[in-house]
């Protein structure tokens, strides 16, 4: 595999280097690509403590040329972060409620059963609305369904038929389900669509220029490095299948989103700055734990409105992981903006229950060990 590159950044809040440690602990965590776990990674490090730029692997398997470290990619749900941030830029200019109910915007999709259910609880993972079901239920299966075009109503439809996993506000579930009402309540009190949203108060006032949805296209325009998946092959062997031109309907307000790391960087430092959020109450909506547990695990509750929070070297660490088939993004930063942290990598078990290698490398680099 050709070598990591590491390049002093050009561009960030600082010009100065990265500390001698945490750029050789970045190094390690992106040697020897491709791998079991990966095929590629890139990485940016920001802040005010020092910049590093780093990729490593390769652009794909059949001529195993370098990584494009400049690279469009499936940011997966790291999208519920651009949808989180329109819904607070909405709340602060008065045309959305977060105490006001899904039901009262939304009457004809949001029913009875879910009337409780307020927009902060969408978007905080606390509404008690199970998962939308989907064709499928081995990686084999959803690759043979990977062009079906899902319907957001119909997702929602999917999803409110069925009963609450638990009252809404006393207990926090992780599910996309949220965030698709969420891009549907959007779309409502704005008579626009939800991606025009996104690009007239985000993309496009930042200059995100690499950063698009793609709607109903299965691929990804422009420059990108391949996504590939272990599974059964047609041979009956279990390989390494190329999972790069994959639809992203399931996932659109919440999941759909391409982006590059450099565009992932500008963004984040942004809304940490108040720059896209206002200051004040709505932006700490973001820093806000819901004081309720998790579901599935019965631990405190991890996730804010659009952000998650994780303890890392002894302090806060906020952001966001995403990850389609093949595709695995973060970004992270504490609160002073002292460090940021964007990383795409092209892992073999991006839908994987457990935390990629490579990636959980790179966040320990960055910021410490949990």
């Amino acid at each position: 595999p050709p070598p990591s590159k590491a390049t002093p950044s050009k561009t960030g809040h600082s010009k100065t280097a990265l500390d001698p440690a945490t750029a050789t602990a970045l190094e390690t965590a992106i040697a020897g690509l491709p791998s079991a776990d990966a095929t590629a990674a890139l990485v940016r490090v920001g802040g005010t403590t020092g910049t590093w730029h780093g990729s490593s692997g390769v652009h794909d398997l059949e001529t195993n040329r370098p990584a494009d470290p400049t690279a469009r990619f499936r940011a997966g749900s790291v999208t519920k972060v651009f949808t989180a941030a329109v819904a607070l830029q909405l709340a602060a200019e008065g045309g959305l409620d977060l105490d006001r109910t899904a039901r009262s915007y939304l009457p004809d999709l949001v029913p009875a059963a879910y009337e409780g259910v307020t927009v902060r609880q969408l978007l905080n993972h606390t509404h008690g609305i199970p998962a939308a079901d989907f064709p499928g239920t081995t990686v084999e299966e959803w690759y043979a369904n990977r062009f079906q075009i899902h319907d957001p109503e119909e997702m929602v439809r999917s999803a409110t038929s069925k009963d609450p996993e638990f009252p809404p506000g006393e207990q926090q579930h992780y599910l996309n389900i949220g965030y698709t009402i969420a891009g549907l309540l959007i779309e409502r009190v704005t008579g626009d669509s939800y991606e025009n949203q996104v690009a007239r108060r985000v993309l496009k006032p930042l200059g995100l220029r690499d950063t698009y949805f793609p709607g109903t296209d299965p691929r990804i325009i422009g420059r990108h490095n391949h996504g590939y998946q272990t599974m059964r092959l047609d041979d009956g062997t279990i390989g390494l299948r190329d999972v790069t031109v994959w639809g992203t309907t399931d996932g659109w307000a919440a999941g759909a989103i391409i982006s590059t790391t450099a565009d992932l960087e500008r963004f984040t430092n942004a809304l940490f700055q108040g720059r896209i959020v206002p200051r004040g109450p709505l932006l700490e909506e973001m820093f806000t734990l819901p004081k309720v547990n998790d579901f599935k695990t019965g631990d405190p509750a991890g996730y804010s409105v659009g952000l998650s929070m994780k303890r890392l070297g002894g302090r806060e660490v906020w952001g966001k992981t995403g990850g389609r088939w093949g595709y695995n993004t973060a970004i992270a930063s504490t609160r002073d903006g002292s460090r940021t942290l964007v990383h795409n990598v092209n892992s073999t078990d991006a839908k994987g229950q457990d935390m990629n290698k490579v990636a959980m490398n790179i966040m320990v680099a960055t910021y410490g060990a949990p």
